[in-house]
């Protein structure tokens, strides 16, 4: 029972994010994907996985322990907290700070993760914005 609702809340979920994302205004400057091309794949992508939790549950899902679910909940937060800081200290520190604390909590020891996150960060920034020339949130250095 617990996968049907699962996947039914996934599924409103994709709706609403495919419903929001049509909202968007596009300006006549846009490039020829435009804006809505990336998050309408996301919604199709969490519509589809959604339908198959949906119509195929597990006989006898397991959940995980408590002490699980803070951790994923502390994900969660981190993720929020990472959307929020992104234009305040640039895309290269949140993203450093928010990859770092993944690896760590994903079984990684402290400094491990921490060189991961940074490498993650700055692989990510020359590949999406050295290389493809997008445009990432600047921080207070200008990255």
């Amino acid at each position: 029972m617990s996968d049907r609702i699962f996947g039914a809340v996934g599924l409103a979920l994709a709706i609403f994010y495919a419903w929001a994302t049509l909202q968007i205004q596009e300006s006549f400057l846009s490039d020829t994907v435009g804006p809505k091309a990336f998050p309408l794949i996301v919604a199709g992508i969490l519509a589809l996985s959604s339908l198959v939790i949906l119509l195929r549950p597990d006989a006898e899902p397991q959940w995980p322990a408590l002490g699980r679910i803070v951790e994923i909940g502390a994900a969660v937060v981190v993720m929020i907290l990472y959307a929020e800081f992104l234009p305040e200290v640039g895309f290269v520190a949140a993203t450093a700070l928010a990859a770092a604390y993944l690896s760590w909590r994903l079984g990684s020891p402290a400094l491990q993760s921490v060189l991961i996150g940074i490498g993650i960060s700055l692989c990510i920034y020359v590949v999406f914005h050295l290389l493809f020339g997008l445009s990432l949130a600047r921080g207070p250095f200008g990255f």
